[in-house]
């Protein structure tokens, strides 16, 4: 019986471990397939300038990680999570703008070209919101979902604009949601919603 319960645990804990690691390679493949980078420490890289144009990196000291730490000191559910999630979007993009001239990046702004560095397209939303929830996440911020790779939706010939988004998985419920940055502007909530919703909007 102990044989078969250590077997089921083994197993169990490499599908685990497997669904973690195609997460982190397909995440790997967005950011390398822009050229930008993950974050790493107390490092986060921000893009900028429209599809990843621009890359700066930004230090979070720890008064301010204990900043974006606090929306999620007394989450109780995963629903509370995405709450807690949104207002460190905020929280996030008001430090960064601050630090990297992107305070006034408009919402849902596209524009033919890019390269402003003062604006982000929902490439660049889609992949510093990612780093953003896997900072929060690498500092055990997470509890109720874990970070998905960004997914992208629409490619004209179906009459819509190409749009992408950031995502997290419900662990219980394995519900997947998108953290859209982009429709607003800099420092506003993002836009939460079951994954399907956001793939059937138009």
């Amino acid at each position: 019986m102990w044989r078969w319960t250590i077997l089921f645990l083994a197993l169990a804990g490499l599908t685990l471990a497997g669904c973690t690691s195609n997460s982190e390679t397909m995440r790997m493949r967005w950011y390398e397939a822009r050229k930008a980078q993950p974050p790493k420490g107390d490092k986060v890289y921000v893009c900028h300038a429209f599809s990843c144009l621009l890359t700066t990196p930004v230090r979070f000291s720890p008064k301010e990680i204990s900043m974006l730490s606090q929306p999620f000191r007394d989450v109780a559910n995963a629903q509370e999570e995405r709450r807690a999630i949104s207002k460190a979007v905020q929280i996030f993009e008001d430090n960064v703008g601050r630090k990297i001239g992107t305070s006034g990046d408009l919402g849902g702004f596209e524009k033919v070209g890019g390269g402003d560095p003062t604006q982000m397209d929902c490439i660049d939303e889609a992949t510093n919101t990612t780093s953003l929830l896997v900072f929060l996440q690498e500092h055990g911020l997470l509890k109720y979902h874990t970070v998905a790779e960004p997914v992208a939706r629409g490619f004209f010939l179906d009459g819509r604009y190409p749009h992408a988004t950031a995502v997290v998985t419900d662990t219980r419920s394995k519900q997947r949601w998108s953290i859209d940055s982009w429709p607003n502007a800099n420092a506003e909530p993002p836009v939460i919603m079951p994954l399907k919703d956001w793939f059937a909007e138009r």
